[in-house]
């Protein structure tokens, strides 16, 4: 009798340590399965992420303190963005120097040599995008102009801090942001921070040159042209019609 419960309780011990150790492969499958699955999202969010930042074309800007890389926002500003990747792709930008340069504003370029003289980009001013949302902030990039809002071809700037007051408000029509840096702000520092001085009309230029070496599109197919406007046909003066008397 002895014998049997003695069995009985060896045979009841063993099928519970049977039990539990099923339950706890179970467990570690549903583990090892809840894992893969985080595994699987974050990795569609992490290529999702990664497509998203590269749907916007980018630049690179090879300068002689560094490479700069430019994110630019087409859909904010379509027709500013198609005139500078025009302006890349005739390589207007190649040679030229961040002529104006001030700590804690913003540095310039897009317009004079390392002599200053002025390079003329050949294309027509474009309308000025300033009320598309973006704002004047520490890394991103706008169109310079003269007092005409709808002036700019070439020129622009990467602001070195916020610079908010050159948004366009109900008295202003403001400075078109179009794009910003992605890559490089050290080297937006580095520049913004050489010694300056004044040459003729010229202010606040570089003691020291620098030269943007060359600018590229580094992603042609995340770009759509838009088709150029059609020129206005030359005015004619009439041929004056002179009568006998």
């Amino acid at each position: 009798m002895k014998k049997a419960v003695g069995l009985q309780f060896v045979l009841m011990v063993g099928w519970l340590l049977l039990c539990s150790q099923v339950h706890s492969g179970d467990l570690g499958t549903e583990k090892a399965e809840i894992k893969n699955k985080l595994a699987e999202s974050a990795s569609v969010n992490n290529s999702s992420a990664e497509k998203s930042s590269t749907e916007n074309p980018r630049v690179v800007l090879s300068t002689e303190m560094g490479a700069i890389v430019l994110e630019l926002y087409s859909d904010k500003a379509p027709v500013t963005v198609d005139n500078f990747i025009k302006n890349i792709n005739n390589y207007h930008y190649d040679g030229l120097i961040f002529h104006r340069v001030i700590k804690g504003f913003m540095i310039q370029s897009g317009g004079h040599t390392f002599d200053l003289s002025f390079r003329d980009s050949g294309r027509e001013p474009i309308v000025n995008e300033a009320d598309n949302g973006l704002s004047n902030i520490r890394g991103s990039v706008a169109m310079a102009r003269i007092a005409h809002p709808d002036s700019a071809q070439a020129q622009f700037f990467i602001n070195h801090k916020n610079n908010r007051r050159l948004d366009r408000s109900a008295s202003m029509p403001g400075y078109a942001v179009f794009g910003a840096v992605v890559s490089g702000m050290d080297v937006v520092d580095a520049i913004a921070s050489v010694e300056v001085r004044s040459i003729g009309i010229y202010d606040d230029v570089p003691v020291t040159p620098i030269r943007i070496l060359k600018a590229r599109l580094q992603n042609p197919e995340a770009w759509t042209p838009l088709p150029e406007a059609e020129p206005e046909p030359a005015f004619e003066m009439p041929v004056p019609l002179y009568l006998n008397k």
